[in-house]
Formats: C-alpha cells, sequence, structure tokens
C-alpha cells in the first residue's frame, strides 16, 4: 500500500520515458518523475520516496525532502495566500495548503506559522492546519516524569510558551524558567517536570535535579552553547558590546563570568571566554 504523505520503500517496476514506475508489490504504481530519479537506478531496486498529489491531483513520488510528514507537526513559511487559502512552503513543487477554516487568526505571506498536516478525508488531498488543540492529545499520555522530549514551540502564553511534546501531546514551559531566547516555531529538547492531575504537562529545559546556576550566569552559559563553545568578551570588553550581545550590563556580566570560573564551566582568555573541555565533552 502506499501512503501519500509519508516515505515509502517501493520497488522499481518499470521505465518510461517521463520516469520510473515503482510500487509495493500490490497493483498501485506511482511515478517518480525523471529528474528525481538517482543516476545508477536499475529495474529490480527499491527506493525510499515521499508519496503525494502533484498539481494535478494525481499520485506522485520524490527523492527531495518535505519540511513536514503527514501527521506531524512543523514551522513552514508562507509563500502565497489567494482564495483559497494559504499555500505554505515545505520544499516540495506544489506547495501545501492552509484552508481558511484551518486558520484561527488569516494567514500572512512571508510569515511563519506552526501546522499539522493531515489527509482530508472528503478531497483525499494532504491539507495543514494551524488549529491545533484538536491534534494534541493529552487523554493518554505515552511519557513520564523526568522523561527527554522533543518539543516544538506552538504558541505563547501569558505563563509561557505552549510545546508539543514528542508530536503528540500539550506541554507549556513557564516563562520564569526558561533562561535563553525562546522563538515560535523552535525545535528544542526538553524534560517532563510534572504530570498535573488533569494530564497538563509541566516541561522544563533542564534535567530533573540539574543544579540551577544564578541567572546571569545561565545566560551566559546558555550563549556558550549556542555559540560553539566560545564568546568573544571577557572582564575587559567594552560595556556596549557585552549589552549588545547579551542584554546585560558589564558588572553582572562580570559577576556571571566569575560562578562559571569557580564552577569550572569557562576558561577566561584574552581574547574572550571558552567552555572547558570537560563542559565540551558533556
Amino acid at each position: 500500500m502506499i501512503e501519500l504523505g509519508k516515505y515509502n520503500t517501493l520497488t522499481v517496476l518499470r521505465d518510461t520515458r517521463v520516469g520510473l514506475f515503482l510500487g509495493s508489490g500490490e497493483e498501485a504504481e506511482i511515478l517518480l518523475p525523471l529528474k528525481y530519479v538517482p543516476t545508477s537506478t536499475e529495474i529490480g531496486d527499491t527506493l525510499e520516496v515521499f508519496c503525494y498529489l502533484d498539481s494535478e491531483e494525481r499520485p506522485v513520488a520524490t527523492t527531495l525532502t518535505p519540511g513536514i510528514l503527514r501527521d506531524t507537526f512543523a514551522a513552514l513559511k508562507v509563500l502565497e495566500v489567494n482564495q483559497h487559502g494559504a499555500f505554505m512552503d515545505w520544499g516540495l513543487e506544489k506547495n501545501l495548503l492552509v484552508p481558511f477554516r484551518e486558520q484561527p487568526v488569516q494567514m500572512r505571506e512571508g510569515a511563519e506559522y506552526v501546522v499539522y498536516c493531515y489527509l482530508d478525508p472528503k478531497s483525499s488531498r494532504l491539507v495543514a492546519s494551524a488549529r491545533l488543540d484538536r491534534f494534541l492529545d493529552n487523554a493518554e499520555l505515552t511519557v513520564t516524569t523526568g522523561q527527554k522530549v522533543s518539543l516544538l514551540v506552538y504558541k505563547e502564553t501569558p505563563l509561557g510558551y505552549g510545546v508539543v511534546v514528542e508530536n503528540r501531546h500539550e506541554g507549556l514551559l513557564f516563562r520564569d524558567q526558561i533562561h535563553r531566547k525562546i522563538t515560535l516555531g523552535n525545535s528544542l529538547t526538553g524534560y517532563v517536570k510534572t504530570i498535573r492531575p488533569d494530564q497538563k504537562l509541566d516541561i522544563v529545559l533542564e534535567p530533573i535535579g540539574y543544579r540551577k546556576l544564578e541567572p546571569a550566569a545561565e545566560r551566559i552559559y546558555e550563549e556558550l552553547l549556542a555559540s560553539g563553545g566560545a564568546l568573544p568578551l571577557h572582564d575587559k570588553s567594552d560595556p556596549q558590546k557585552i549589552q549588545d550581545r547579551l542584554q546585560m550590563s558589564k558588572k553582572v556580566f562580570k559577576k556571571g563570568i566569575g560562578i562559571l570560573y569557580r564552577e569550572r564551566k569557562i576558561e577566561i582568555r584574552p581574547d574572550g571566554i571558552y567552555l572547558t573541555e570537560a563542559e565540551n565533552r558533556s
């Protein structure tokens, strides 16, 4: 069976002037256009391809990598808005439609939104929705307290950020427990801190039991991690450079690097600060 919106491992059945026809041993066949055929492919070879409907609503295979798969969430950019809805860039020739009914707020061209891709049962087409709540399910949780989980930031709330947990559940990152810049569409790794009686998930970005640093030290440490382990700042740097990079005063910065140095997390060199070898390996 060939599944639209997913990767399929299919066998090359026959060659034509427009491409290869692939199948799974059943009657269904699908065309892999010539421009996507890997070199040296022969009849009987197996290929992993993504299957969807082309602009003429015909099933077609591709070796391109889509930005989202069926039954998953992802952040995509809107390329065009017309009378049918918003069309999103998912890396394929035919853009992914988000109908107006699936937009809680009307989408704008050039903006990025987190959406869910599904197969519309009425049209049998792959479409996307920004009405995410109905695709998130906390009734039957598949995660446990302390578990390391994948996260996708999909909304901002007064308390913090709503996240998709393990492509299935809804969780919350509390604002006062975040010490790095978070934006909608970020893919992160986190941990389940608490499972509430109502099945809601409280999520943190550090392992449970992780000893937190003082906020300024934590901010510097996170920036070091994001910058490959080095920052061109030190205790003699221009205060404005520190403010521009870390949004903190030089006094607060010096206190922060002092804590990191005593914790043996950084080295202070003439050209900046560096994570220690032990921290780079962890």
